[in-house]
């Protein structure tokens, strides 16, 4: 029998990954590429490949990310590699249909298509990264290195990206050129961290109620996360109370807030945003 529970979440993982890959794809198509303008990785390659041979980056971008996806399947694993195979082809579909409608950039200004493009790029690849996806290229080797490093994917993008960007100029002899490379490079390596982040962030609470084991029970119960029960005195009343001890991601915390509120509305609360979080249902230690 199939769990609901984890179908659903297979399904929303799969539709936040396919609205990510759409923005990227139109950020490329709409932006970048019609106003010449080279990104990174293996969607830069395809696009100087477009430029100087008028082959599809919808072909260019299987072609390359086949190999990369056999090294992703042996070492990540076979769920990661399920997700990247499934991102490749619906970039790939993607790239090949926008461009084809796109003829014309959305805007005419370079500076304005690099930051767009940069944003948009950046954002779809943190989010896909959330889903424990890759959109394939130079970031199934960003998430390799992560793996085994405490490097953020954003740092090692980052370097490949100097590479690929940098290598552009002997082909087009173009500083205008590799310097809106560089915007879009150093753009989207930041958005990528940003994303990364939100998400990562966890936070802290203290609840402090005369109905505190109803609101454990409700929390453990409704998000699934751990409660701690600590028994406290008040200093000034000199009377024992309950403590309730809760980490969650900085995204649950309204929903614990919610329960808190509905079970006692006069409890008082404690949240502190904290640096890092490791162990089961966290991050974990590396």
């Amino acid at each position: 029998m199939i769990n609901k529970k984890i179908l659903f979440r297979e399904i929303k993982s799969y539709t936040i990954s396919t609205i990510a890959l759409f923005v990227m794809a139109l950020g490329w198509t709409g932006f970048l590429i019609p106003n010449k303008i080279l990104g990174g990785g293996v969607n830069g390659i395809a696009t100087m490949l477009f430029w100087t041979t008028g082959l599809s980056t919808g072909i260019t971008i299987v072609a390359v990310n086949i190999v990369l996806i056999l090294i992703a399947l042996r070492i990540i694993g076979s769920g990661f590699g399920v997700k990247t195979v499934y991102s490749i082809v619906v970039i790939s579909a993607m790239f090949s249909i926008l461009q084809y409608y796109i003829k014309e950039p959305f805007v005419t200004d370079r500076f304005m298509a690099a930051i767009v493009g940069g944003v948009l790029s950046g954002t779809s690849i943190g989010l896909v990264f959330t889903q424990g996806g890759s959109t394939g290229g130079t970031d199934i080797i960003a998430l390799i290195v992560n793996k085994y490093h405490n490097i953020s994917p954003g740092k090692i993008i980052l370097l490949i990206d100097v590479f690929i960007i940098s290598s552009s100029y002997f082909i087009f002899q173009s500083i205008e050129t590799l310097v809106y490379g560089f915007v879009v490079m150093g753009v989207s390596s930041y958005t990528i961290d940003l994303v990364l982040t939100g998400f990562k962030q966890s936070v802290q609470l203290f609840v402090f109620s005369k109905n505190a084991e109803v609101i454990a029970d409700r929390i453990t119960r409704e998000t699934g996360r751990g409660v701690t029960l600590i028994k406290g005195t008040g200093w000034y009343t000199k009377k024992e109370h309950s403590v309730l001890m809760v980490m969650a991601k900085k995204m649950e915390s309204q929903q614990l807030f919610r329960i808190i509120k509905e079970v006692d509305p006069e409890a008082f609360v404690s949240l502190n945003t904290v640096m890092g979080v490791y162990g089961k249902g966290f991050d974990s230690i590396r």
